[in-house]
């Protein structure tokens, strides 16, 4: 490597390194314009006074949903203060207060006491609030799917829907945003009478689309140069193939890192196939610790097979092992094909359907289950 390959120690290949940040909302923000109008017809209404109306916001991990929820709500609030928008991150706050407790701090600039005040304080001083201000709310609960395992779903579901009954001209509305709709039917009926929700649903994005974010989100991120077309197109195709935008994201941030470190001006082949090897290892990592209790123990018990694993006696293992029903057996089954912890190899004809073989995707010895 030459002199002028090497970079200084005040030198970064980063103009914005906040550019590969998880909650960075690009100033511009392609492929779901059609998503972002059917949010922003939601709210529409509450910017002349009216209701807003709820919505699912549905789609797999990584396609757009938290971002184009957060850059509605911007544009939203920047065009009048008759909405008020709130993003809840549901594995972050899981408790009726803390929920709460964000709604109060966007309204009155701080959190609420954490002790010595009672839940239906809080909760009043917000409804007055918007009551004498004539504000509607609109709140984005984001992996809403959390807030039924703590139980607590249909108590904040009713808590803001059934609002109007005791602050009337209180105007509320929920966007919750999920993977998937069977939550929809946990809810409680005196729920069910109030949360009417249309569905947006966000496809996969193509593998031009997630090309053309990537070179975006590198040029907002990098200094002209950095990063060559070849290993794009290859972080691109990666991506794609992965299913999840937020892995090429991760990969152009990792290999300008291994890039800097390795005093390089470019991003080479070298830094990008070692950065593949550092996000395999690490993306497993999280994807096992981001399993729920079934699907952990449907892993473990794959595991513990030494050859092959058919579907049909692993059923049966997990149901009297667990009291599941088939259909739980088959969700979490299907749940660590998508999270690509498995493939799923279809021999034949079984009793209840093709018949399946069960084939790990990683090493078990190497990650904690």
């Amino acid at each position: 490597m030459g002199i002028e390959d090497i970079l200084m120690y005040d030198e970064s290949l980063f103009q914005n390194i906040n550019a590969f940040d998880p909650d960075y909302v690009p100033p511009n923000y392609n492929f779901r314009d059609t998503q972002m109008e059917a949010m922003a017809m939601a709210i529409r209404p509450a910017m002349r006074g009216g209701q807003p109306s709820s919505a699912i916001v549905l789609g797999s991990p990584a396609t757009g949903k938290t971002t184009a929820i957060r850059k509605v709500f911007e544009l939203v609030e920047k065009n009048t203060e008759k909405v008020l928008c709130v993003y809840i991150n549901c594995q972050i706050h899981t408790t009726r207060f803390g929920i709460f407790s964000q709604v109060y701090k966007k309204i009155f600039g701080h959190l609420p006491p954490e002790t010595g005040v009672p839940f239906s304080r809080v909760y009043d001083q917000i409804m007055k609030e918007l009551q004498k201000n004539e504000k509607a709310l609109v709140i984005a609960f984001d992996d809403v799917n959390y807030l039924f395992q703590s139980k607590i779903a249909n108590k904040v579901f009713y808590d803001l829907l059934r609002a109007y009954e005791e602050y009337p001209g209180v105007k509320t509305a929920i966007f919750a945003i999920l993977s998937d709709l069977e939550f929809k039917y946990a809810f409680d009926k005196n729920v069910n009478t109030v949360f009417i929700p249309q569905e947006i649903h966000f496809p996969l994005y193509s593998y031009s689309e997630v090309e053309d974010i990537l070179r975006d989100r590198a040029k907002a991120g990098f200094y002209p140069n950095v990063l060559g077309d070849d290993i794009l197109e290859q972080i691109a195709m990666y991506t794609y193939e992965n299913g999840d935008l937020r892995i090429g994201i991760k990969l152009l941030n990792s290999c300008g890192n291994i890039a800097e470190a390795d005093a390089s001006r470019e991003i080479t082949q070298k830094h990008y196939d070692e950065a593949v090897d550092s996000l395999v290892s690490i993306n497993i990592s999280e994807t096992i610790k981001a399993l729920n209790d079934p699907e952990r123990e449907l892993l473990r018990m794959i595991v513990s097979y030494e050859d092959v694993c058919p579907s049909s006696e692993l059923a049966e293992s997990f149901k009297q092992k667990t009291g599941s029903s088939y259909a739980s057996f088959n969700r979490s089954l299907l749940k660590l094909e998508f999270v690509r912890l498995i493939d799923l190899k279809f021999t034949g004809k079984g009793v209840r359907g093709n018949s399946r073989e069960i084939i790990l995707r990683f090493n078990p010895d190497d990650y904690t289950i």
